[in-house]
């Protein structure tokens, strides 16, 4: 085994260095930074290596995933929009056709426990399931997935790298795909490094930041600025898509109109926000939360309006600009593999 470790992040504490049955892999780590509490991913059950973590690279750009070749993962989850997609509301699959949610950023997967607006899958490694078979979106079936992979000499290539020989399976697909995304680590913004004491906030900042911890933390609970839990935040049901959310998969009338809290973290980058992608500015948020109207299944913390000022808005507003990590959204290996 080579003696090789990958430092993913800012960390002090290293997370995934495991044995491998594969003598010639080379093993890497997801990097935990200070502070932060442990990932709930298992990495036990999918040791990191670099070779899977640049298999699961290329799967993720490659159209190869979607019935006729044309949608890849990248397609709705761009690297400089923190993984998101900003260029519609909801998602988009082949042939034009139109999903029925936003597309969620994929940043800090490795500390979620719920996966999709409504929570509908709790392992990360499954999770891509449902993109590639969804009609709406790549409308494949993974044998068929499987199938045109074993077709592919450079793909034949990778899977041994990553798991000891050629063989292809839909599980293997899943757990490459795995260790690229739960690699997606967004540690370093502008709130990261005032944290460690090497930058401070500005006054305009520091105010905002007030005013977050104040209005807003009690679900964007930090660092992860996200609590992985599902709350209803006063917004009516879309008349169009009529979806209530996590009441679907529970069937509990409490979970009604409650989606997945999701994380800030370069939030100035993911939009448009919600789950239907209704409020393409942050602004737009602000001013939501600032006039909100509960319903019944309105949680307590959002039972009244923020009611601030014009000032203390933009201030909120530019702190949420702080949590933006540039080295994240422009860091090549995350980027598009070159050939």
């Amino acid at each position: 085994m080579k003696k090789i470790g990958f430092i993913l992040g800012i960390a002090v504490i290293g997370w995934g260095i495991l044995a491998f049955s594969n003598n010639l892999t080379t093993p890497i780590y997801l990097a935990i930074p200070k502070g932060w509490p442990k990932p709930h991913y298992n990495f036990k059950q999918n040791p990191l290596t670099e070779e899977g973590f640049q298999l699961g690279r290329q799967l993720f750009y490659d159209p190869i995933l979607s019935r006729d070749n044309t949608i890849s993962c990248s397609s709705c989850h761009l690297q400089a929009t923190g993984f998101a997609h900003v260029d519609h509301d909801l998602s988009h699959g082949i042939e034009g056709r139109i999903g029925t949610r936003n597309a969620p950023a994929l940043i800090n997967l490795a500390w979620n426990k719920h996966f999709h607006w409504d929570g509908g899958v709790n392992n990360l490694e499954v999770q891509a399931l449902n993109p590639i078979e969804n009609p709406a979106e790549m409308d494949e079936k993974m044998e068929n997935v499987i199938a045109k992979l074993q077709q592919r000499e450079d793909y034949k290539l990778l899977f041994k790298k990553a798991f000891g020989d050629e063989k292809i399976t839909s599980q293997r697909v899943l757990k490459a795909l795995t260790q690229f995304t739960v690699q997606l680590q967004s540690s370093n913004s502008k709130y990261d490094q005032v944290k460690r004491n090497e930058t401070t906030f500005s006054h305009q900042e520091a105010n905002g930041y007030a005013l977050f911890q104040r209005h807003c933390a009690g679900c964007h609970i930090e660092p992860l600025f996200s609590s992985d839990s599902f709350e209803n935040n006063g917004l009516p049901v879309d008349a169009t898509l009529q979806d209530y959310g996590r009441v679907k998969i529970t069937g509990f009338e409490k979970d009604a109109l409650h989606f997945k809290v999701p994380t800030l973290r370069n939030i100035q980058f993911t939009f448009p926000y919600m789950h239907d992608g209704r409020f393409k500015t942050l602004t737009e948020v602000i001013k939501h939360y600032n006039t909100i109207q509960p319903n019944q299944h309105t949680a307590a913390t959002f039972s009244k309006p923020m009611q601030l000022s014009d000032k203390d808005r933009v201030d909120l507003v530019v702190f949420l600009q702080t949590l933006t990590d540039k080295a994240f959204l422009f860091n090549p290996r995350y980027a598009y593999p070159k050939k």
